[in-house]
């Protein structure tokens, strides 16, 4: 079984974040959601292919699913008052 704060952890230390929150219950299946400018003028699918690359090797094998959801911190703000964040 896999921490959801390490995989938050290695997140953060391969990219700069304004926010990351990682969930899941099983050790396994995790969700979350990223924030960075690093995002910026990418598809979502290079955003989540950014963000998997700082997980490495443990994609697929530790951590068998992380479903994301990834903004720019100009969108996280619009989003977050949605959510009530």
């Amino acid at each position: 079984m896999f921490p959801a704060e390490e995989i938050e952890r290695l997140i953060e230390a391969g990219m700069a974040c304004d926010y990351v929150n990682i969930q899941g219950d099983d050790g396994v299946h995790f969700t979350g959601i990223v924030v960075s400018a690093a995002f910026e003028g990418l598809p979502r699918v290079r955003q989540h292919q950014a963000v998997y690359a700082t997980l490495g090797k443990l994609m697929g094998n530790e951590i068998h699913a992380l479903q994301l959801q990834t903004y720019t911190p100009a969108k996280w703000a619009e989003v977050r008052k949605d959510l009530d964040l």
